[in-house]
């Protein structure tokens, strides 16, 4: 059986919201934001291509290049016990000239 069409609401597709994960605040990526870029946790298995239409529908920009890190999880131990943290995938969003992303103000709708 094919699946359901995913719901739109005002021409966002319901899926962008699983690709983005949440923003990504370091000192790096506010750097990064002065060559108009900016840096998002993102769905493990998200494509560049996937990434890129979330980011131009979410926010209502153009974005011209995606970069992708998977940031691998550290073994630690608790109690003596090693566990593994979970893998974290990040994207590098590299918007047109003259747009920015304002992350503290959240998306529209």
């Amino acid at each position: 059986m094919a699946k359901a069409p995913a719901k739109k609401t005002d021409g966002i597709d319901t899926r962008h919201y699983d690709v983005i994960v949440a923003p990504h605040i370091t000192e790096k990526a506010t750097l990064l934001s002065e060559h108009n870029a900016v840096v998002f946790k993102v769905a493990n298995k998200a494509t560049k291509a996937e990434i890129k239409a979330a980011v131009e529908a979410l926010f209502n920009v153009s974005v011209t290049a995606v970069n992708t890190i998977v940031q691998k999880g550290k073994t630690k131990r608790w109690k003596g016990k090693p566990y593994k943290r979970t893998d974290i995938k990040k994207a590098i969003v590299t918007l047109a000239a003259g747009q920015s992303i304002d992350i503290t103000e959240g998306v529209r709708g």
